[in-house]
């Protein structure tokens, strides 16, 4: 899709513009452009065409997120990407209709996109982080096999006497500032402008029945919790000819055991033993992709974080990959022995010495407390 402009710069506004400048914006190109104001201007209604493209997403909260994250390769099934998404599933005209009312005016019966539909996946950590392909399903209108879509028993149909086959009705009525004609929905044929003598039996006439569909989704890698992805043309069928809406799957991620995300980056924490930390050693640290050997550093102190380049989860639309952060804490031991006890009053003495009894504050020897005559052990010296 490298010969698409980027949206933002088709309608003129910042990437941070707010919903009313990107309206705006729509609103004056489509008044500009519009193909009734540049009759036979093949290059105008281009432009008319691509502004409608550019405010269908950026006017859907949903698709400018993922247009935001993803580019033009969110909504492209070609590119491999994310979903993908052949087509927006808009009208042009019915945009500006819903702001102009149109030149002229619209039929009811003209081509209408079909709706969205929202499904949702869960993932575990590892799926989200190297990408999967999962199958989910859905309830949606289809094609109805008895009757071809066509609603009639005999497949044809007649134009609607009511409406003439325009699918509206227009009513006059008198007040005080003079005649007010209104256009309406033919209540006939529903909008359509032709209307069935032999409903399908199959499908009451409507054309579709709602079936059970297994789709395929194709989970990129390092897509997050919350995030979406969008399927052009797999969503509810069009009307009168229109496109199909889109399948926008949400994304839902378990938690890991052990290891969490920041964006594109993975975090641990691991306990080492007090002996670890002051001595250094070698441990092995779990990672997305298996266990590597991480060495600690003689002196290495409680809260001490480790930078393991590369080991984190790979970016969207890229190769490039995160960084795993290993926190380490000094695990201080709860129970000692006599001999582990007194080992540790020796460390202490020959390094200084902080202690201010032989046991955690607890005078020893004689019976005696600070103050008495037995005076006050330090390092099992007597001060």
């Amino acid at each position: 899709m490298a010969d698409k402009r980027d949206y933002y710069e088709v309608l003129g506004v910042e990437k941070n513009a707010s919903d009313e400048e990107i309206k705006k914006a729509y609103r004056k190109m489509a008044m500009k452009y519009h193909p009734d104001h540049n009759p036979g201007d093949a290059e105008a209604e281009a432009k008319f065409k691509e502004a409608g493209e550019a405010y269908a997403v950026l006017s859907d909260k949903e698709k400018r997120a993922q247009y935001d994250q993803f580019g033009h390769a969110a909504f492209d099934q070609t590119a491999g990407g994310y979903g993908g998404a052949g087509g927006f599933g808009f009208d042009v005209g019915d945009i500006f209709s819903s702001f102009f009312g149109g030149f002229g005016g619209r039929s009811a019966n003209g081509p209408r996109a079909g709706a969205d539909i929202r499904a949702a996946v869960d993932l575990t950590f590892e799926e989200a982080a190297f990408g999967c392909e999962k199958e989910v399903s859905i309830t949606k209108n289809v094609s109805c096999d008895a009757c071809q879509g066509t609603g009639s028993e005999s497949k044809s149909s007649s134009r609607c006497p009511a409406c003439g086959g325009k699918g509206t009705v227009n009513t006059t009525r008198n007040t005080i500032l003079g005649s007010v004609m209104t256009q309406t929905t033919c209540s006939r044929c529903g909008g359509s402008g032709k209307v069935i003598s032999d409903p399908c039996k199959v499908c009451g006439g409507r054309g579709t029945v709602k079936r059970s569909v297994k789709v395929k989704v194709k989970i990129p890698a390092g897509i997050d919790n919350g995030q979406a992805i969008s399927m052009a043309g797999l969503g509810e069928p069009g009307v009168n000819g229109g496109p199909a809406g889109d399948l926008l799957v949400s994304v839902r991620v378990r938690n890991h055991p052990e290891l969490k995300r920041e964006g594109f980056d993975v975090y641990l924490d691991r306990t080492i033993s007090y002996a670890q930390a002051a001595l250094g050693d070698k441990i092995h640290i779990r990672t997305l992709t298996g266990t590597v050997e991480l060495t600690i550093p003689e002196g290495t102190q409680s809260g001490a974080v480790f930078k393991l380049r590369g080991l984190g989860i790979q970016k969207l639309r890229s190769t490039a990959k995160g960084d795993q952060f290993v926190t380490v804490k000094v695990e201080t031991p709860r129970k000692l022995t006599a001999e582990q006890k007194e080992l540790l009053r020796k460390f202490d003495s020959i390094s200084g010495g902080t202690l201010e009894s032989e046991a955690g504050g607890q005078p020893q020897g004689g019976g005696g407390t600070a103050g008495d005559k037995g005076g006050k052990r330090i390092f099992g010296k007597k001060k």
